[in-house]
């Protein structure tokens, strides 16, 4: 691994860990607000790293199109998991870890895509999300697992 990869494979735990906080938000919709406003400022990192071009629209149209393109009952997950905090007591505390745990995986996911295109030479500007989606889905499921190994070590500690 170069120092650069190792620098935003680095970039993008910090930026999990902080989406995963966010998910804690007992505010409904609130949680997914910070949660995109983290994710647009680690491609912003992630840009930086990679002495690319950044753009705030771009990137927020970006990210909603790899989202988008989560299975159906995944991407349901962060609108339930956020708006089941309503539910006093049990149903906020299932909504906080439904959305650190969404949270995070997805900005896992969102990083080490974007890793992967700008270590290939691409740019913001040349991003495609419809011929990514299927290494998402399957770096999200590899952030699911690692969130959920966080949220238990968090628990234990």
């Amino acid at each position: 691994m170069t120092a650069r990869l190792d620098a935003a494979n680095e970039i993008t735990k910090q930026y999990m860990m902080a989406s995963m906080s966010a998910g804690l938000i007992p505010i409904p919709i609130v949680d997914l607000i910070a949660v995109t406003g983290i994710q647009v400022k680690m491609l912003h990192s992630l840009t930086q790293q990679y002495d690319i071009p950044f753009s705030n629209n771009m990137s927020e149209s970006v990210i909603g199109a790899l989202l988008g393109g989560l299975i159906p009952t995944e991407a349901t997950m962060s609108l339930v998991g956020s708006l089941s905090k309503l539910i006093p007591i049990g149903g906020t505390t299932l909504g906080m870890i439904t959305m650190s745990l969404f949270s995070g995986a997805s900005t896992y996911a969102v990083g080490k895509v974007f890793i992967q295109h700008f270590e290939s030479g691409g740019t913001i500007l040349t991003f495609e999300p419809s011929k990514v989606r299927e290494y998402f889905k399957a770096e999200f499921e590899k952030g699911k697992e690692q969130a959920k190994q966080w949220q238990a070590g968090s628990a234990a500690a």
